[in-house]
């Protein structure tokens, strides 16, 4: 078969004139008043205005008591894990991590910015399998994880696309084992979870809990990210460590190894602009998630997964995952991937190269971490236990991966909160052509 273009099953169809964006910034004006505000008043290096009165309003929104911004939601993921070793092993050699020779439960279906905090503190990644309630951390694998390391005494939770995952299970697992949590909550500012029959945001869920504004996420500075806590202790360390862990000294005198980590004043005015925009863009996202779960509940699709009795997710990103039953042939390389056309089915990279046709942007679900060349070393628990060399003539089992199914039946669809409802039915309209 030719191009899709050529393709009878897309024939009508035209392509977008602009980039129809999988989430892009959007921005308001507010933005570039505190921006030159910035540059006016020559306060463009990493203290001034703006990064208080942003640290002051994130703090106030997720109902912490102290804020720290940093440079990236990766600084804060950084420090947080770095602070968590210290709390549980001791402030380590300046040579060393905090975490050397300690093994590190950590959510599996994620971006790698949540997991390679362990490695540059020297710990090691132990990877805990998705479930598909919520496609986060699985409670039951977690658990399992407990039987065979029991000295664990920290883990790493993300909320994937804005979903939170199961706190409260997590969270006495971990309390049942004297574990810590650092939440990764860089893609779920916004988001809420019923805890103990309290709706608790995102971001205050952990013992340390970090937050993105990267350029794609709900709002955004173009760059930077906030380590979280209601800790005035912690808070000052991770503030001491983000600024190369100066003493007070009139001289520059170091007692531990610190980091350039300090969000910039004028990323701070980005982020200043945008936050009475958080609510407003919440309910865009949400609207698009919505009009795709109607648009597409012919199909034998289904969205991404929350529990609406328990969590109200931000909506950052809405995906799909096809049906096992409507899956056609594909397969992936390291870099590559292989595709047939079945009348009635339908695979993830047929979808993403039709929307590339037509000038959209969508992406694969992220590829587990257990899956990931760099940690392919590393240890994964399932609900079954060790869920490494479960494949071979000796051995009986299910062979259970949630993380690696869903992965290999779901995509990320255009979320960008500029999308109009015209835009997005012609979308619609190419995944339900895609399974003809």
């Amino acid at each position: 078969m030719g191009s899709i273009l050529e393709d009878p099953r897309f024939a009508g169809i035209e392509p977008f004139k602009t980039k129809l964006w999988l989430a892009s910034p959007t921005m308001h004006g507010d933005e570039q008043k505190w921006v030159d505000d910035a540059i006016r008043t020559n306060w463009v290096s990493t203290v001034g205005v703006n990064i208080n009165e942003v640290e002051k309003q994130i703090a106030e929104y997720v109902d912490v008591k102290y804020a720290v911004a940093l440079s990236a939601g990766t600084a804060a993921l950084h420090l947080a894990t770095k602070l968590a070793g210290e709390k549980l092993y001791g402030q380590a050699k300046p040579n060393e991590g905090t975490l050397v020779g300690h093994r590190v439960f950590c959510s599996d279906v994620t971006f790698d910015a949540s997991i390679n905090p362990v490695a540059y503190e020297d710990g090691e990644a132990v990877f805990i399998d998705t479930e598909h309630d919520t496609w986060n951390m699985c409670p039951k694998a977690l658990e399992k994880a407990f039987e065979t390391y029991s000295e664990v005494k920290l883990i790493v939770v993300a909320h994937l696309y804005g979903t939170p995952g199961k706190m409260e299970e997590i969270k006495a697992i971990a309390d049942r084992h004297g574990a810590l949590i650092v939440e990764d909550a860089a893609e779920s500012l916004g988001a809420k979870y019923l805890l103990n029959g309290k709706w608790v945001e995102t971001g205050a869920l952990g013992n340390y809990n970090c937050i993105s504004f990267n350029g794609n996420k709900i709002i955004t500075g173009s760059a930077g990210g906030m380590f979280l806590t209601d800790s005035k202790e912690d808070a000052d360390k991770v503030r001491k460590w983000s600024t190369q862990s100066r003493e007070a000294a009139p001289w520059y005198q170091h007692e531990e190894v610190g980091y350039n980590y300090r969000m910039s004043n004028i990323v701070a005015g980005v982020v200043r602009g945008q936050m009475p925009f958080l609510d407003e863009h919440i309910a865009q996202k949400k609207a698009i998630y919505e009009r795709y779960k109607e648009g597409l509940k012919d199909l034998p699709v289904k969205m991404n997964p929350f529990d609406a009795s328990k969590s109200e997710p931000n909506y950052w990103l809405s995906c799909m995952i096809i049906d096992e039953e409507a899956m056609a042939p594909m397969v992936r390389g390291e870099q590559d991937y292989l595709y047939k056309s079945e009348p009635g089915k339908s695979s993830p990279h047929e979808i993403l190269d039709a929307f590339a046709t037509f000038n959209v942007e969508g992406r694969p679900i992220w590829k587990p971490m257990h899956m990931q060349p760099i940690y392919r070393t590393h240890a994964f628990i399932t609900t079954e236990g060790n869920g490494r060399g479960r494949s071979n003539a000796y051995i009986a089992g299910s062979g259970i991966d949630v993380g690696a199914d869903i992965f290999r039946r779901g995509l990320c669809l255009p979320s960008d909160n500029k999308m109009t409802a015209e835009q997005q039915d012609r979308v619609i309209e190419i995944i339900h052509r895609s399974f003809l």
